[in-house]
C-alpha cells in the first residue's frame, strides 16, 4: 500500500509502499477512501508539542473508508460498512473519565496519527470499538472532515452551553471555524465571524454569519464590543494574540473555549477582568463516539455543510505549506 510516513521530524514526509497490516483480534482493516488534513497532523509531522510521537508513523486521523477484515474477537462491525477512523483511537473503557462519558480525558489513550498510524495510507488498522460509522448518503470525502474538524468543533459549541440568542463569535475561520459557525447557528446563536482572509470571511458570510471581523485590517475587540460583546468566543487559530483577543471580546458572564495549541503553550490571561467580569475558560478536547455519531447524523439531515477541496496523496507537503500559509479556504482531504 502506499503511505506518507514521517520519518523524521526535520524532513519533508515520504511516500512509501508498506505492507498491508494485519488486523488484531479486536481490530479491523479499513481500506482507505478519503482521509482529511487537520492542522494537529503538521504538529506531529514536525514534533511540535511538548509530548511527541515516534518516527516513523503515518499520520491523519480524519480516515474514512470500507472494512474489508475483522479481527477473530471483533463484534459488531462487519465487513463492507463504511466507518470513521477517529482521533481517539483506543480508551481504557474502565477508568472514572471512560465510564462517565468523558472518554477523551482517559490517559491510557492512544491516537490515531500520533500513537497508531493513521489514514494518510490506502489502509489502515482501528480497533473495532473506536471506529464510527458513517450513515449512508454521506459521501467519504465530506465524511472526513467531520471526524475531527466537525466533532472537535461541535464538541465546543456543547461544553461552551451555547443557548439560543446568544452571540458567538468564532475565531479562525476555516476547516474548523466554518463547522463551528453552523453548530452555533444549530444551537440557535447568533454568529460573528473573525479572520484575517476575506476569502475565509466570503465563506462564514455564505454559510450564514451574521457579523464577519477582518482582524487583518481593523482591531476585533473593538468592533466586537461595540455589537455589545461577545457571549461566548471559541478560539480556532492557534495564536496567544488571537486567545487574549478572543478574552477581550467577551462581555460579563461570557465563556472563552479554548480548542487550537499555540506552540508555545501560553497566553496573558487578564487575571482581574476575568474575576470582576465572571468571565469562564474552558478547555475543550475532541468529542467522542458518541459526539460524533450526533455530527454524522446533523449533517445526512442536510444541517451542515463541508467545505472541502480534494487532493492526491503524493501533494500532502505542499498541502502542509498551504495550511501554513492560509493558502486553503476549508479543509484538504486526500482521496485514496
Amino acid at each position: 500500500m502506499r503511505a506518507a510516513v514521517v520519518t523524521a521530524f526535520d524532513k519533508p514526509l515520504e511516500i512509501q509502499d508498506l505492507p498491508v497490516p494485519e488486523p488484531g483480534p479486536h481490530q479491523v482493516l479499513v481500506r482507505i477512501e478519503a482521509s482529511g488534513l487537520c492542522h494537529t497532523d503538521i504538529h506531529a509531522a514536525r514534533g511540535d508539542w511538548p509530548v511527541k510521537p515516534a518516527p516513523p508513523f503515518v499520520p491523519g486521523h480524519e480516515g474514512v473508508g470500507i472494512v474489508e477484515r475483522v479481527g477473530s474477537a471483533v463484534t459488531g462491525r462487519t465487513v463492507g460498512e463504511r466507518v470513521a477512523i477517529p482521533w481517539l483511537g483506543y480508551a481504557c473503557g474502565t477508568c472514572a473519565y471512560c465510564v462517565s462519558g468523558r472518554e477523551t480525558l482517559c490517559e491510557a489513550q492512544l491516537n490515531t496519527g500520533y500513537a497508531l498510524d493513521g489514514g494518510h495510507a490506502e489502509y489502515a488498522v482501528a480497533h473495532a470499538g473506536y471506529v464510527v460509522p458513517v450513515p449512508e448518503g454521506i459521501p467519504p470525502a465530506e465524511a472526513a472532515p467531520l471526524t475531527c474538524a466537525g466533532v472537535t468543533t461541535y464538541k465546543a459549541v456543547k461544553v461552551a452551553d451555547v443557548r439560543p440568542a446568544e452571540r458567538a463569535a468564532i475565531f479562525g475561520i476555516g476547516g474548523l471555524g466554518h463547522l463551528a459557525q453552523q453548530y452555533a447557528q444549530i444551537f440557535g446563536a447568533e454568529t460573528i465571524a473573525v479572520d484575517v482572509t476575506e476569502d475565509k470571511l466570503r465563506l462564514a458570510r455564505d454559510l450564514g454569519a451574521t457579523h464577519t471581523v477582518n482582524a487583518a485590517t481593523g482591531d476585533p475587540v473593538a468592533e466586537i464590543n461595540a455589537l455589545g460583546g461577545a457571549d461566548v468566543a471559541i478560539v480556532l487559530a492557534a495564536s496567544p494574540r488571537v486567545l487574549e483577543q478572543a478574552h477581550a471580546s467577551l462581555r460579563r458572564g461570557g465563556r472563552l473555549v479554548l480548542v487550537s495549541l499555540p506552540k508555545d503553550n501560553a497566553m496573558r490571561l487578564p487575571v482581574f477582568e476575568t474575576v470582576l467580569g465572571g468571565i469562564s475558560v474552558i478547555g475543550s478536547i475532541v468529542g467522542t463516539r458518541a459526539d460524533l455519531a450526533e455530527v454524522f447524523l446533523l449533517h445526512a439531515a442536510g444541517r451542515t455543510r463541508v467545505c472541502y477541496e480534494t487532493r492526491k496523496l503524493e501533494e500532502i507537503n505542499q498541502s502542509f505549506e498551504d495550511i501554513l500559509s492560509s493558502a486553503v479556504t476549508a479543509r484538504l482531504v486526500f482521496e485514496l
